[in-house]
């Protein structure tokens, strides 16, 4: 959510500048435009008045100054004039001595010309004739406090424009945020079900979301269910064939085949290898590998129970211990992960001597899961025998009975790794390791 608002904000934001500037710097050539416009009919009726003072005089044509405004008589005041006759000229004193270059062509100058005292020239040239002859005259007028004004008005602007922009950008913030308040809730319900603190998402969304929050809930139903009738198919297959094979096993002990010891020993050996291979592979097809949402196994919920039905089991001679950090929850299958502890645990009960201790930890690479007994513990040389691919250890050392095939499928199929050690009890120290659930 925090990526959507940065780039719808960043997306206004580049909006509302190229759109600003586009419109400050249209309305300020407008209306320089348009004030230019107004200043050349002024500087027009300027060149008339100049041109109502030039009268007849007892020496032909003369300059008449009385008509003239005072400001043409003041040194740098920012009005200037310069009449051309075809055999005189006349400037006004206001140009002091600095010169008004003549323009080519009549009307306003587009450029502006350069003046004293840093003074930014219009210039606007006017051609007349009067008494029979031509008269070209050229007025000028200082446009620079125009300018310092233009500037001081796009500072304003600028200042309006940041405030607006900022005021705007809080708003956007304000509206945006309330309008994907849905998704982020959403959003932080999807995260609670992969944490498996929900099993659905709530039905109370906005209309653009139903169809989507509809859907997935009817996935997440639609997979819940097809494990469990796969489970119970598997459960039930597993029942239908005990039967048999127990049938088959009871026939190879009668004793019509006792006559025959090598076929009777064949025989039995394939039943049994059946009846494993036949309980190995169930087992393996009924694992969940990553649970389902809202059936992750917690910890503070799942271990007193535990714990409590081994004490029923073993008795209240063993001292059961387990710890787990506060609020820790396995993403991985609430029933496989009871069978994977259940197992271990029930192992070490049956060979501790008195103490039996449980450590679940979330390591940098995932999750590890620490088993100890204080019993006999298994010699160094047969750890690796046992935890070689396809070999039990009550298979191999007679009454030893640890059973870690379901246990060592579990852990394969979430990619972990099983490893048996010396305890610090002096027996058995069982550490399984699990990676983090891949999303």
């Amino acid at each position: 959510m925090r990526s959507i608002q940065r780039r719808l904000s960043l997306g206004l934001v580049s909006v509302l500048l190229i759109v600003g500037l586009l419109l400050a710097q249209s309305s300020l050539w407008l209306f320089d435009r348009s004030l230019r416009g107004y200043l050349q009919t002024t500087l027009q009726d300027e060149t008339q008045t100049l041109l109502g003072a030039v009268v007849r005089g007892p020496n032909g044509l003369q300059l008449d100054e009385r008509r003239l405004s005072a400001a043409y008589k003041r040194p740098y005041s920012g009005l200037y004039f310069r009449i051309d006759l075809s055999e005189q000229s006349w400037r006004s004193r206001s140009l002091w001595d600095r010169e008004l270059h003549t323009v080519e062509a009549e009307g306003l100058k587009d450029a502006l010309g350069d003046g004293p005292q840093g003074q930014q020239w219009l210039v606007y040239r006017a051609d007349y004739q009067r008494y029979g002859q031509p008269i070209v005259i050229h007025v000028a007028r200082d446009y620079r406090p125009i300018l310092d004004s233009f500037s001081q008005v796009q500072k304003v602007i600028l200042g309006l424009g940041v405030s607006a922009l900022v005021l705007i950008l809080l708003l956007q913030r304000l509206i945006v945020s309330r309008a994907l308040r849905p998704l982020e809730q959403v959003r932080r319900q999807l995260l609670q079900l992969q944490q498996g603190q929900r099993s659905q998402l709530d039905q109370q969304v906005p209309l653009e979301l139903e169809p989507l929050v509809a859907q997935i809930n009817h996935l997440l139903a639609h997979t819940e269910d097809t494990l469990k009738r796969s489970r119970n198919a598997l459960g039930n297959l597993g029942h239908a064939l005990k039967t048999p094979l127990a049938v088959l096993v009871s026939l190879a002990t009668r004793e019509e085949l006792k006559q025959l010891p090598q076929l009777r020993e064949s025989l039995n050996s394939q039943l049994q290898q059946i009846e494993q291979r036949i309980a190995r592979e169930l087992g393996r097809a009924r694992l969940a590998g990553e649970a389902l949402p809202g059936a992750h196994f917690d910890c503070a919920s799942e271990l007193p129970e535990l714990f409590s039905t081994l004490t029923m089991i073993h008795g209240n001679h063993l001292q059961l211990e387990w710890q787990a950090e506060p609020g820790l929850r396995l993403p991985w299958d609430r029933e496989d992960l009871l069978e994977l502890l259940g197992n271990l645990l029930d192992n070490a009960c049956k060979w501790a001597d008195s103490q039996v201790q449980l450590h679940i930890c979330k390591v940098t690479a995932g999750y590890q899961l620490t088993i100890d007994d204080d019993g006999p513990g298994i010699d160094v040389t047969l750890r690796d025998e046992v935890l070689s691919r396809g070999s039990r250890l009550d298979e191999q050392v007679a009454g030893h009975g640890l059973g870690l095939g379901i246990v060592r499928d579990i852990v394969d199929a979430w990619g972990g790794s099983l490893q048996l050690a010396e305890s610090p009890l002096d027996g058995l120290r069982v550490t399984v390791s699990l990676p983090l659930k891949r999303t």
